[in-house]
């Protein structure tokens, strides 16, 4: 039986290791709150109470923690012990910078290291769908294919970057914070104009705003600023929103808003919305 040591019972790291042990792993387990890791031990993990001793013996690391500084702390303490042989992959959402640095660093020490970010919720976790990501060393990420395409549906291979798998993670949350952050606003809005929730998200019953990345995103992503919907015109309507949601505050609207009377400011009045990319 192979041994998986993974660090980092949050929701997701939680529904991994659950995953693992369903597959036929052993697992050790270590969390900085022991408590969130103790509820994993009713389905026979070892929960370990040093982060040293989940490393001893393992065939495969897996990480899933908070933050660069979590990662590197726990790899200082894990690698004295950590048989140089046994791949290291990482699942936390890290810095690009910081993991281009991390994989020299380590792979010039001899250990294997691989960045595998993912866009997976706690279910995709468990039952192996969503995406993971992966960048770097070639061969590293042969001999590791099968092991990291069983803990997900896509496993998408961005090429020879160090750091691309990274970038990419953070593409994506970008996205999602400014979606959310535009629901918020829809939602702020309609509540002042006395909207219930469930009102105001009939909006996307008949407006679909994937058109916007489809159309006016591509273009922007060429450079081009065709004017569809000038700086000026999407500044006046900014300007609608914010008076409409009285004194609410619009985490999104209110950010573009200040963009685009900067823009309006040194001359681009006229350019398409697109100029805020520049």
């Amino acid at each position: 039986m192979k041994t998986i040591a993974f660090y980092g019972a949050g929701l997701l790291g939680s529904n991994f290791v659950r995953a693992f042990r369903r597959r036929g792993y052993a697992v050790r387990l270590w969390n900085r709150t022991a408590a969130r890791a103790q509820a994993l031990a009713d389905i026979g993990v070892e929960i370990c109470t040093l982060p040293e001793e989940a490393a001893a013996g393992a065939d495969y690391l897996h990480l899933c923690l908070s933050d660069d500084a979590a990662v590197e702390s726990v790899l200082e303490r894990v690698l004295p012990r950590l048989d140089k042989r046994v791949p290291i992959c990482d699942h936390t959402t890290c810095l690009p910078q910081r993991v281009a640095e991390r994989t020299r660093a380590l792979h010039a020490q001899g250990y294997r290291y691989l960045h595998a970010p993912v866009f997976m919720g706690p279910p995709n976790a468990l039952d192996g769908s969503g995406s993971m990501l992966v960048s770097g060393d070639r061969s590293e990420i042969a001999l590791l294919h099968d092991h990291l395409a069983a803990m997900t549906g896509t496993l998408r291979d961005l090429g020879e970057r160090i750091e691309a798998a990274a970038i990419y993670k953070l593409l994506g949350n970008a996205m999602i914070l400014a979606v959310i952050g535009g629901v918020a606003d829809v939602l702020h809005i309609g509540a002042a104009q006395g909207l219930t929730g469930p009102e105001s998200f009939k909006i996307f019953d008949f407006y679909d705003p994937k058109g916007q990345i489809e159309g006016r995103g591509r273009r922007m992503a060429a450079g081009d600023e065709s004017a569809t919907w000038s700086v000026e015109m999407a500044l006046k309507d900014a300007r609608l929103m914010q008076g409409a949601a009285y004194d609410g505050a619009l985490p999104v609207i209110d950010a573009v808003a200040a963009r685009l009377t900067e823009l309006a400011a040194t001359g681009a009045a006229k350019a398409d919305l697109a100029a805020l990319a520049r």
